[in-house]
């Protein structure tokens, strides 16, 4: 069995490790955006709760919940996780690459 030449494959390894390598680093960025995301939204939250005890403010609990509970089903997180990766991928030819390194990203972040 004869190996091609390098040049022959070279093109698809530049791809592959430039998916790669790109997909990683979107995966941490995400993560670590989601990390921060996630602390402004919990001091906001802590601030609220502090207003609305001090008599400041009063929240009606019930409308913010109808408000966000259509936001959280699995089919809407579902909805966004793949609209997410639809764009990330969009007209890359490496998208096999991208996809598997994204995930890492996310693991590592």
């Amino acid at each position: 069995m004869e190996l091609p030449e390098l040049s022959a494959v070279w093109p698809w390894v530049e791809q592959i490790g430039f998916g790669a390598v790109a997909g990683f680093v979107a995966g941490y960025a995400v993560k670590k955006i989601g990390k921060v995301v996630a602390l402004v939204l919990g001091l906001l939250f802590i601030a609220v709760q502090l207003l609305a005890w001090s008599g400041f403010i009063n929240v009606n609990w019930d409308v913010v919940q109808r408000q966000v509970d259509p936001l959280l089903t699995g089919e809407s997180l579902q909805g966004t996780w793949r609209g997410l990766l639809a764009l990330l991928t969009y007209n890359v030819p490496f998208a096999a690459a991208f996809v598997p390194a994204f995930i890492i990203g996310l693991r590592r972040g």
